[in-house]
């Protein structure tokens, strides 16, 4: 008998006679009684319906906030409602992504463009392999000396920050690194004058990290090693693709997504291809370069979902122009809130160095400080989340990314005028 899933069905009875009082003389089973039928027909209807899960409808613009994460970090609209629209059944393949085989000819299709449409923002050449990897740019901490180096190897240390120290520390356990700059003194507000560096002529590589998110401290031009045969490595997660770089002057670039190109979960290594293949003999070989490339980033279940999101904020990135356009509007950003910080006669301070300020991550304090949690608190309120600092320095931070609109920064200096009428 066929029933509608949507609708009470009824069942009519042919033969009501059959239908007596009657009582269950097995345990545990209850017969209920029922008078003996008419000679007129019955119906009982029957009121089970399946389940119908519609759609999620989107939300609208009014429901979110200007979110000033530094990581994970807000996202670009367009390209949440691409992937909304997407979640349920991925462009007629009857499933979503997240259901997907990683070695099936969907997700091929997907990683594939993903490392397409990231080489033309870069301008990534053939002699360099794109790796979709997994752990976070700290994995990598790990992976870059035991990929690079022997055990006796020396290495350069820049450290402008706390993660830059973090690698430092972390490589100490595969090589011989050695901090030939630190800002800690100074409480890390500065970069160094490179010519005034003390390079090892001898050291495998240079590490810096192109933008400390905790500090606000970003490069503006990049170092040269001192030896010809070395190479410069650079951690950019908070500052990946927000603006063109000349990849061919770094051995290796690494960066975790889920500042400015996607979730969590995705970590993206850039390295020229020669200097793949020389692992020390320890190295898990989940962190084996040479077993990733060889396998298109797919040795093992990839995250597949992370790579997608990456993809689409790739074509999204793409359709404004390239990273050329995308830098002119993250200047433009960052110079408004600067000039906010700046012109309000020190009422809110920044303490970079005004040459090395980051267009991402822009930390400041207020000549007040009992004021900052009131000033977290007043913000969250008009829908401006996520401005506490780093629990290891304090204040303030907004985190501006490609995905914060002009007019998240605009209300975000509104804000702060006003807060500084009240209270100034």
């Amino acid at each position: 008998m066929a029933m509608s899933a949507n609708a009470p069905h009824t069942l009519l009875l042919k033969n009501p006679s059959i239908l007596k009082t009657s009582t269950s003389t097995t345990p545990g089973i209850h017969v209920f009684p029922i008078a003996r039928a008419t000679a007129k027909p019955i119906s009982i209807k029957c009121s089970y319906s399946a389940t119908v899960v519609a759609p999620p409808t989107s939300a609208s613009a009014q429901d979110r906030v200007f979110n000033f994460a530094a990581g994970p970090a807000t996202l670009p609209e367009n390209v949440l409602l691409k992937a909304e629209s997407e979640l349920y059944n991925w462009r007629g393949a009857g499933m979503s992504v997240m259901e997907m085989s990683h070695r099936g000819k969907e997700f091929l299709s997907i990683i594939q463009k993903a490392e397409s449409d990231l080489r033309k923002l870069l301008d990534i050449s053939e002699d360099y392999a794109v790796l979709f990897l997994q752990g976070g740019a700290t994995t990598q901490f790990a992976g870059i000396p035991l990929n690079i180096c022997k055990p006796d190897d020396s290495v350069d240390y820049i450290v402008t920050g706390s993660w830059g120290d973090k690698a430092f520390k972390e490589a100490s356990k595969y090589c011989k690194p050695k901090v030939i700059w630190s800002g800690k003194s100074e409480k890390y507000t500065g970069i160094p004058a490179f010519d005034g560096l003390d390079q090892n002529p001898n050291a495998r590589y240079l590490h810096i990290c192109a933008n400390e998110t905790i500090h606000g401290v970003e490069f503006k031009d990049y170092p040269t090693p001192k030896n010809k045969d070395s190479l410069l490595i650079a951690d950019m997660s908070s500052n990946f693709c927000s603006k063109p770089v000349d990849v061919s002057k770094f051995g290796i670039i690494y960066a975790g997504a889920q500042k400015n190109v996607g979730p969590s979960g995705v970590t993206i290594v850039i390295i020229r291809k020669d200097l793949i293949g020389n692992a020390q003999e320890i190295t898990p070989v989940m962190l084996d370069y040479k077993i990733h490339a060889d396998n298109n980033s797919l040795y093992n279940t990839p995250p597949c979902y992370g790579i997608y999101m990456c993809g689409l904020v790739f074509e999204d990135l793409l359709a404004q122009g390239g990273l050329v356009e995308i830098e002119k509007k993250n200047v433009k950003k960052a110079q408004i809130l600067y000039d906010a910080i700046d012109e309000s006669k020190g009422f809110y301070r920044c303490p970079v160095e005004k040459s090395v300020r980051s267009l991402m991550n822009v930390p400041f304090t207020l000549e007040k400080s009992e004021l900052e949690a009131e000033f977290v608190k007043e913000a969250a309120k008009e829908k401006m989340v996520q401005l506490k600092g780093h629990r290891s320095v304090g204040g303030m931070r907004a985190s501006i990314y490609n995905a914060m609109p002009l007019a998240g920064v605009e209300k975000l200096v509104a804000f702060m005028k006003d807060f500084q009428a009240k209270h100034g």
